[in-house]
């Protein structure tokens, strides 16, 4: 992954995703949406951690003047005043992971058990983002023994219950995210770097898997993600994946069809290792289902955009060298 990104990357990026874009109502200049009543608000979720990662691995090491490393942190605030000014968001707000094992761990003991430790100078940025989000006064949630997944679904879930005219857009570098798709739902997903983007909605979802959103979580139980470590079903891969969810909805209905030998489309090899790794692809989905449940003290109201201080974040900004981002800032004009 590289970082010297082409303006015509962001033309063809531009360009390709235009027709989902403007089934955002973000769309459009400031003072349309103001005279407009009959535009939703947005509302944008930071999906924080993967935000961080992918900046960390896609960027230079950039450093500060006293050499400590900041480049997950800038590259976190290039997609972030990105997303702010294209799609000029009513509220933010950003979900973290918690540091510390969580009720996934618990029910599978070797989840995400192959995965190298975060670096330190990565960990070392966690807190500069933070400060910077509460600079920007952003609420930042996280919640011991849930992952920021559960915890960006439970606000999407809380949202949507409250006021089903917010659009809701989420902003990840992580693909699981995109199970909690719907009409109310869309996902801004970092394909590559941090620049270049794809946005999901319902349509886009099912072009690209051949299932619905709610769909996914039933495909990654059967062929499994070894980047989290989750078994699934051996032997199943993609394609009889997406298959056989296209054919019974589901993997409870799945097995239904199997163990009540209404099966008949099913060869009994594909059959018989369904049956043997059953409880892999139980515990597969139990792992995969984003936990929209979790206990957390939200109101839509506490994360309403633009009540921060220009001035404040600029002297961050300039304390961590971000020179060239104090220009995009200034664009913004949302601040009090």
């Amino acid at each position: 992954m590289g970082y010297n990104f082409k303006m015509n990357r962001e033309r063809n990026l531009e360009k390709n995703n235009k027709k989902n874009l403007t089934l955002f109502s973000c769309l459009g200049d400031k003072d349309a949406k103001k005279d407009n009543k009959n535009k939703k608000e947005i509302f944008i979720i930071l999906d924080s951690d993967a935000l961080l990662y992918r900046s960390y691995y896609a960027l230079p090491a950039l450093t500060t003047d006293k050499g400590e490393l900041v480049n997950a942190v800038y590259g976190f605030l290039l997609i972030f005043l990105k997303v702010v000014k294209e799609f000029n968001p009513d509220y933010i707000a950003a979900a973290f992971d918690f540091p510390a094992p969580t009720f996934r761990h618990q029910r599978f003991k070797d989840y995400k058990s192959q995965r190298e430790k975060t670096p330190d100078d990565l960990r070392a940025q966690f807190p500069l983002i933070k400060e910077i989000l509460k600079a920007f006064r952003v609420p930042i949630f996280e919640v011991k023994g849930f992952e920021a997944d559960d915890i960006i679904g439970t606000l999407a879930r809380k949202i949507t219950e409250e006021n089903q005219k917010i659009e809701i857009m989420i902003v990840s570098g992580d693909k699981d995210i995109i199970s909690l798709v719907n009409k109310q739902i869309k996902v801004y997903f970092l394909k590559k770097g941090v620049k270049s983007a794809v946005f999901y909605d319902e349509e886009k979802v099912k072009e690209e898997y051949h299932l619905t959103p709610d769909q996914l979580i039933d495909f990654k139980a059967l062929r499994g993600d070894p980047s989290d470590n989750i078994p699934g079903v051996p032997g199943i891969g993609e394609k009889t994946a997406i298959d056989l969810i296209k054919k019974f909805n589901s993997l409870e209905e799945l097995y239904k069809a199997i163990e009540n030998k209404n099966n008949l489309e099913i060869k009994s090899s594909l059959k018989e290792n369904l049956l043997k790794h059953k409880k892999e692809a139980i515990v597969s989905k139990e792992l995969v289902m984003i936990n929209c449940q979790v206990p957390v003290s939200f109101k839509i109201k506490d994360c309403y955009w633009k009540n921060y201080k220009k001035e404040e974040v600029i002297d961050i900004f300039q304390k961590y060298g971000f020179k060239t981002l104090i220009s995009r800032l200034n664009k913004l004009n949302c601040a009090v």
